[in-house]
């Protein structure tokens, strides 16, 4: 498996970025045709087939939302084998206050945030890098 599995390593090198757009989450039925919708990722769930969307796409197409976010990826080559950065992360967004919604792709982690908390998102991930940086020698 590739991919970086060191986690101090990991949250040194994450190396967050803001996706351009606005990003929404939607469910339409599970044999619904998405071939227009250019979904950024899907789940299948048992409520039906679960979508995140650039906002434009999904008004264009009437789908309904309730939460508008941003979209953030940490370029560091992460191993879906990884263990504790995601709850690193995800930890230092909460004690800013700030939810998120993560999707693991192949090379790395997509983290969505509410679109008006993006650029605190942003430096409370940047802080969180450059505070696993080692002390100098």
């Amino acid at each position: 498996m590739s991919g970086e599995t060191n986690l101090a390593r990991l949250l040194q090198s994450m190396t967050p970025q803001l996706n351009p757009g606005q990003y929404v989450f939607c469910c339409v039925a599970a044999d619904h045709d998405c071939s227009a919708l250019q979904a950024v990722a899907s789940l299948r769930e048992a409520e039906g087939l679960s979508l995140v969307l650039t906002r434009e796409v999904a008004d264009a197409h009437g789908l309904r939302y309730d939460y508008v976010a941003a979209w953030i990826t940490l370029e560091v080559h992460s191993s879906l084998a990884a263990v504790g950065l995601t709850a690193s992360f995800s930890a230092a967004l909460a004690q800013a206050g700030i939810s998120c919604n993560v999707v693991a792709g192949f090379h790395h982690d997509h983290i969505f945030v509410p679109s008006e908390r993006a650029e605190q998102a942003l430096s409370t991930l940047r802080a969180l890098s450059a505070a696993s940086m080692p002390e100098p020698v």
